[in-house]
């Protein structure tokens, strides 16, 4: 009689499933049930359909990369192989991956954290900060690279040139990019003389937008004390992020343009009250005038020259006054405007040129440091009325 141990009997089992092909590698559908996440990280549930039930275990080396999280009753595809554990005489499927049945697994997630951060009040527009008009410094975390970026550049420099703007490089996208999005807005938020943050990149598929939908940057944004702009893909994407920002850009020009006014409008604006003011004094005078010639034709005491003279020198006075003031106004705005001219003058290359210094280049790029030339180079000085060429002879470097 050839008697085995039980532990004997298991390992046969366990190893002639092993060598079954079709249970190597086997999806298999069900209804999750029994469902338990351990500290441990690893994920023990059954699968059960209306006549059977499956155990099935997923360790935390697979289950960390799931972008939804599981839960009873959610109709699943899983993808493992069948094996024993040896200790409970027990087969069971070793999951390796597993898909939400019916959905994706990131349309799943994006629905899940939305409805967990919603309820936390996230979302709330009492929570949403008001966007600055007159911005001083905007802060920009997007790639350096690529359309995105450009736009936001040249759109802020055209429509409000006054405006400073800080750009921090940052990775949007794939496994690092959640993580350095969250490191570029706390940096952008902790420099404190930020007015605006723009976040964002532009368009591509659901997984190339992800780092965006993750919840370390949906509680980034909303724990910013600067007003954040979400700027992120097309006009049709939509994101976590978008909802718990303080202002949804479509797109990230659409942002540039939220974040500033046009200048040009702000001048005609100014304008425009300029002429409102000038027409409403003038109405004022008429209407005073008239009064008086009212006053002097009508009157009783129209035969008390005095009584006129008196009223009439009260008129005139404040129609001076009236006069000064408006004066004033115009004065004050016309500095205001010349002293953004001379601002934007002032920054011009040309005007540092004329002042007598010039733009040193070699190979068509500018010198900034005595490290990026040698001994013989040639270059050329840019000056205001031209340009010249010239040999360095010699090299000093300030102690």
């Amino acid at each position: 009689m050839n008697v085995l141990t039980v532990s004997q009997v298991n390992t046969y089992i366990k190893a002639l499933l092993d060598e079954i092909p079709p249970i190597k590698n086997i999806y298999i559908s069900g209804e999750i049930s029994n469902f338990k996440h351990y500290p441990s990280g690893h994920m023990y549930f059954t699968l059960k359909d209306s006549k059977s039930q499956l155990k099935c275990v997923m360790f935390s080396s697979d289950n960390y990369k799931l972008k939804f999280t599981a839960e009873n009753g959610m109709s699943v595809i899983c993808f493992g192989q069948i094996g024993v554990y040896e200790r409970d005489g027990v087969y069971q499927l070793y999951v390796r991956d597993m898909q939400p049945k019916g959905i994706g697994s990131l349309t799943l997630a994006f629905e899940q954290l939305k409805e967990k951060l919603e309820k936390e009040g996230l979302f709330f527009e009492a929570n949403k900060k008001p966007i600055p008009k007159y911005p001083k410094k905007i802060g920009v975390a997007t790639s350096n690279m690529g359309a995105a970026v450009e736009d936001i550049k040249n759109i802020l420099s055209r429509r409000f040139p006054l405006c400073e703007v800080v750009i921090v490089p940052t990775v949007v996208q794939g496994d690092n990019a959640a993580p350095d999005i969250v490191k570029s807005i706390r940096f952008l938020d902790s420099m404190g003389d930020i007015d605006t943050i723009i976040v964002g990149r532009g368009g591509g598929s659901i997984e190339d937008l992800w780092a965006f939908n993750t919840e370390e940057v949906a509680r980034a944004v909303f724990s910013c004390k600067t007003p954040i702009i979400s700027a992120v893909g097309h006009e049709t994407d939509f994101t976590i992020c978008d909802f718990v920002a303080d202002l949804r850009a479509p797109t990230p020009s659409a942002a540039a343009e939220l974040a500033v006014p046009d200048a040009q409008s702000e001048m005609l604006s100014i304008g425009n009250i300029r002429i409102a003011l000038e027409t409403s004094v003038n109405r004022l005078i008429e209407k005073n005038e008239e009064k008086l010639e009212n006053i002097k034709t009508n009157s009783a005491l129209s035969d008390i020259s005095s009584f006129f003279d008196n009223l009439e020198s009260g008129i005139a006075n404040y129609s001076e006054r009236l006069s000064i003031s408006y004066k004033n106004i115009l004065l004050k705005k016309e500095n205001a405007l010349s002293g953004a001219a001379r601002a934007l003058n002032a920054l011009s290359p040309l005007e540092v040129l004329a002042r007598g210094y010039s733009i040193t280049r070699k190979n068509e790029r500018v010198i900034n440091s005595v490290n990026d030339i040698k001994l013989n180079d040639e270059v050329e000085l840019v000056l205001s009325d031209g340009q010249a060429k010239a040999k360095i002879s010699e090299v000093m470097i300030n102690e």
